[in-house]
């Protein structure tokens, strides 16, 4: 399973951006999918997950009400709209698919990893 993730730019803080994640393959159907990210210099971190038909949301507190996942199992598709973007979200997103139908905040739950994408906010 090929997971591409796109939509990442440069926004200035308060901007919005869309990231999107393209599986190659429809075995991500029954899969958790989340989105990771990883600033320069700094450990990987969780930033949002769902379960295998979305229903079931987590994120980490420092998205909370800025930032919502969702997905399209019908087009294998993931997607993180980021809204309130600040300098800190600043960091390269990658999409995972979870080796189970849920999704959690440990890295080692995810078998299949994205690239990712760049996401620069500036202040």
């Amino acid at each position: 399973v090929q997971l591409q993730a796109s939509g990442g730019g440069s926004v200035q803080a308060g901007g919005s951006l869309r990231l999107s994640c393209a599986a190659s393959r429809n075995t991500i159907s029954n899969n958790g999918m989340a989105w990771f990210r990883q600033a320069p210099g700094k450990e990987r971190e969780f930033v949002a997950g769902c379960n295998w038909v979305g229903s079931s949301t987590v994120y980490a507190d420092s998205v909370k009400g800025r930032f919502t996942i969702s997905r399209d199992r019908t087009r294998n598709m993931v997607y993180l709209q980021m809204n309130s973007l600040r300098p800190e979200d600043t960091a390269v997103y990658l999409c995972a698919a979870s080796r189970t139908a849920s999704a959690g905040s440990s890295r080692t739950a995810y078998r299949y990893w994205g690239q990712g994408t760049q996401v620069t906010v500036s202040s």
